[in-house]
């Protein structure tokens, strides 16, 4: 079991927006989260992603229960073993696609001609090697979140958290980027929790998981 969370509850003042949750993930799985709006999915994958702290309940993941550590053990946690896929890919504008894919291994202490080497080669893999040099601004909507998901990867993650990752992308863009969610799971054997309102990647995943009101209900 690459994930594991258990009976996690959160409000946020008066609001409990989640009730004791659990869920389990296997390595190599790829899972959706699905539910209306305020269902509490957001939260419980910032949660298990460790970006957010549950009031109570215990994620673990890789064996290892992550809420336990110092918040600079965490930090490090974070960075190695979590990629991170957000719906407006947050590429910092006045890098180029390699310099944004390098970010979390220059943070991981990854030396320069190494950290580049692995960008490439994850700008390749992605079809992006025309881009190394292209700013933000210089790419496709489709682009930009192929060169998020080589950040995501770079530091070979355990697990791919992913909020709305298509949310931002015409439907061409977003079937594209939901085939490459399965490639990487079939090449790297990497494990992916998304968040989606998009029907068609919610059905492809291996497992649906459906919230509503703060809690699983199927």
């Amino acid at each position: 079991m690459i994930l594991e969370a258990t009976n996690i509850h959160k409000r946020y003042g008066n609001l409990e927006v989640l009730k004791g949750v659990s869920l389990q993930v296997q390595k190599g799985e790829i899972v959706s989260l699905v539910g209306p709006s305020g269902a509490g999915k957001s939260t419980l994958l910032h949660i298990v992603g460790t970006l957010d702290k549950p009031d109570s309940g215990e994620v673990r993941i890789e064996g290892k229960e992550v809420f336990k550590q110092s918040e600079k053990s965490l930090a490090a946690f974070r960075n190695k073993s979590i990629g991170f896929i957000f719906q407006f890919h947050h590429l910092l504008p006045e890098f180029t696609a390699i310099e944004n894919v390098c970010i979390p291994a220059f943070i991981h202490g990854t030396g320069k001609r190494e950290a580049e080497a692995r960008a490439k080669e994850l700008l390749s893999m992605l079809n992006l090697s025309h881009r190394f040099e292209h700013k933000p601004t210089e790419l496709s909507g489709g682009e930009q979140q192929r060169v998020a998901v080589a950040r995501a990867l770079m530091n070979n993650p355990a697990i791919i958290m992913a909020d709305e990752p298509s949310g931002n992308l015409d439907t061409n863009n977003a079937r594209d980027l939901h085939k490459l969610f399965f490639e990487l799971r079939d090449k790297l054997n990497q494990t992916f929790i998304i968040v989606t309102h998009n029907e068609e990647l919610a059905n492809m995943a291996d497992r649906k998981v459906n919230m509503k009101d703060g809690n699983v209900v199927s």
